[in-house]
């Protein structure tokens, strides 16, 4: 079984000693990935360090290590490290302090544990931010000190658990000697962190799992890598040149080409502004007229076929009601995006055409029909118009060759009638079908690359669209298979943006085995499509179909620990889709199953993120 932990390892945490940056500010009362720094049993105790600043409460060297608890030989050694001379001398406000400590794992998280009394009334925020400087939080306080309420009066015995972090050893390997947890406060930069410990800013930001021009927020916490002794080089912060609080002026005199100059910008602004003025007018005019034929117009449409000018009106009367604008000014937001994305605008009729009178036949899911649009294969999706104008607003951020396209629109007659959306129709149909037909030879590296198409639309929503998007509703059904058997991700929207807590009655309906805190709770996160993602693997590698996750969790129980006598590649070969004749490679399917298995945690905070699963996906196919 170690060589099965081992893998693990090397799947996903393939960059050394790799924690998760919290950007939350101390005071928040809310746990992120982050927070606390994770640790697993191959990782023992180490000796690390902390950066502590000397502060109006603790000014000198000696209030500092008393408040450390740091016995009388410790303290000599820390007075030579941190080049003082006195245990009495008075620090300058700010001066970092190299502080040691023992850092252990204790349950899932690495902490070193120091004791605390209250000198009078005070709360776990107090104590996290301001005495201890960020170096812990009080959600964290509160979970080490469950029976002691939420304000302390003066002898209250605290346990603290400072944040720290040991290397793994894969990072010992790479020369990784101390992970030193650093305070960030007002000022501090990555670039002047790394010049203090003369490090490199992609070894810091690597660190931290972390882009290598991050944005770094106050009163958080970074890890600092270090292959040697920590030595911190005080004089960077001072060297920096003051940010002027004005930038200096030179008064010019102008000379005659440049007051000809001025009159030629002037006038075309000016002119400008009248040419707008003109358009808006003749937008407006247009507006009134219509409206008084009692013409009803489509919103969030253009015609694909239609010349797009400023005399077109894209907004309906509905879009009064949902309070957007319908003047066709040329600078119009709806329009500057109607250029780029367009929709067609298809009749009742069309789509009852298309779909023989939306006949079971066509029927392909809940509301969801098929049919020949323009002899082209088309998903046509019936919903309330309010929900088609959120997936419209969605679908117009999105553009990605992994994802399902939005084609054309089709209104009710009032907004309280059934609305439909078109969308392409992959030839291949689902994933689930193609999976339980034995007549379709899904190979190996249709698979794989099945697989890495849908991780690439995933990372998209999730870190590159803004507001950014957990979809919510992934799973075989709603992967979609082309003519040269690639990937696209159907059903998105109308969600809840990532971090919203609405609950699960008000998303989009899922079935099958779902991540068990959106079941219970309604926590909406990325990491709900992590777990997701971890089941569509399962069917990937078996063809199977699991609707509350016993029949997977029986089957890959040999990943955790329980593999019986015959080695895990035995009962690997058992749990594979047995059309695939053994025609895979063994080792490429334990990654996935291991990759699957990490994805599928009930702890969201212990499943990989989707730049993990990118990096060991894009090793494999």
């Amino acid at each position: 079984m170690i060589c099965i932990w081992l893998l693990i390892w090397a799947c996903i945490n393939s960059s050394s000693a790799q924690q998760y940056y919290d950007y939350s500010d101390c005071s928040e009362d809310s746990s992120f990935p982050g927070s606390r720094y994770t640790c697993t049993s191959v990782q023992n105790s180490c000796n690390t360090f902390l950066v502590y600043r000397a502060n109006g409460y603790f000014r000198t060297f000696s209030n500092i290590t008393q408040l450390f608890q740091l016995n009388s030989d410790e303290s000599d050694e820390v007075l030579q490290l941190n080049k003082l001379i006195s245990h009495s001398e008075i620090l300058k406000p700010g001066r970092e302090i190299l502080i040691p400590v023992n850092c252990s794992c204790s349950g899932r998280f690495f902490q070193a544990n120091v004791s605390y009394i209250a000198p009078g009334s005070t709360t776990y925020s107090e104590i996290a931010c301001t005495v201890f400087e960020g170096l812990t939080k009080p959600p964290t306080l509160a979970e080490e000190n469950l029976f002691q309420g939420n304000v302390f009066k003066t002898g209250s015995k605290l346990h603290v658990p400072l944040k720290c972090a040991c290397p793994d050893n894969f990072s010992q390997n790479e020369g990784v000697k101390y992970l030193v947890t650093y305070p960030f406060v007002e000022g501090d930069r990555p670039d002047l962190l790394s010049m203090k410990f003369g490090i490199s800013l992609a070894e810091l930001c690597a660190a931290n799992r972390l882009a290598p021009t991050p944005t770094i927020y106050p009163n958080t916490t970074f890890l600092v890598p270090l292959k040697k002794d920590p030595v911190i080089n005080l004089d960077i912060a001072d060297s920096q040149p003051p940010i002027p609080g004005f930038l200096p002026t030179i008064n010019i005199e102008m000379t005659s080409k440049s007051k000809l100059k001025t009159v030629y910008i002037v006038g075309s602004v000016l002119g400008l502004c009248l040419a707008l003025l003109a358009l808006l007018a003749c937008g407006l005019y247009i507006k009134a007229l219509r409206k008084w034929k009692g013409e009803r117009l489509q919103s969030f449409n253009v015609r694909s076929s239609a010349s797009i000018s400023c005399s077109t009106a894209r907004s309906s009367p509905r879009s009064a009601q949902t309070g957007r604008s319908s003047s066709n000014s040329c600078l119009s937001p709806d329009l500057l995006v109607g250029i780029k994305y367009s929709l067609c605008s298809y009749s009742i009729q069309d789509l009852k055409k298309a779909t023989k009178g939306f006949n079971e036949v066509t029927k392909i899911g809940d509301q969801a029909y098929k049919g020949m649009i323009d002899n082209a294969e088309v998903m046509i999706k019936q919903m309330r118009f309010e929900d088609t104008r959120q997936v419209i607003d969605v679908h117009s951020k999105i553009n990605h060759i992994n994802i399902v396209s939005l084609l054309g629109v089709c209104y009710g007659e009032s907004d309280l009638s059934w609305s439909y959306l078109c969308f392409e129709f992959p030839s291949n149909g689902c994933l689930r079908d193609c999976l339980s037909n034995p007549s379709i030879s899904l190979r190996w590296h249709k698979r794989t690359q099945i697989a890495f198409d849908v991780a690439t639309a995933l990372h998209y929503l999730h870190h590159f669209i803004f507001p950014t998007y957990a979809h919510l509703s992934v799973n075989s059904r709603n992967i979609f298979l082309t003519a040269n058997w690639r990937a696209k991700i159907a059903n998105i929207g109308p969600i809840p943006s990532v971090g919203s807590s609405k609950g699960i009655e008000n998303a989009t309906i899922v079935k099958g085995w779902i991540a068990p805190e959106y079941l219970q709770h309604g926590s909406i996160s990325e990491k709900v499509d992590i777990f997701a993602f971890g089941v569509v693997l399962l069917e990937l590698l078996s063809a199977r179909e699991d609707m509350d996750g016993r029949l997977f969790k029986d089957s890959i129980g040999f990943l955790g620990g329980s593999a019986i006598e015959g080695g895990c590649f035995e009962q690997l070969r058992s749990f594979m889709d047995p059309s695939l004749k053994e025609d895979y490679p063994l080792a490429e399917a334990l990654c996935f199953a291991v990759l699957a298995k990490a994805c599928v945690e009930d702890d969201p905070l212990h499943r990989p993120s989707m730049n993990d699963i990118m990096k060991v996906l894009a090793r494999t196919i």
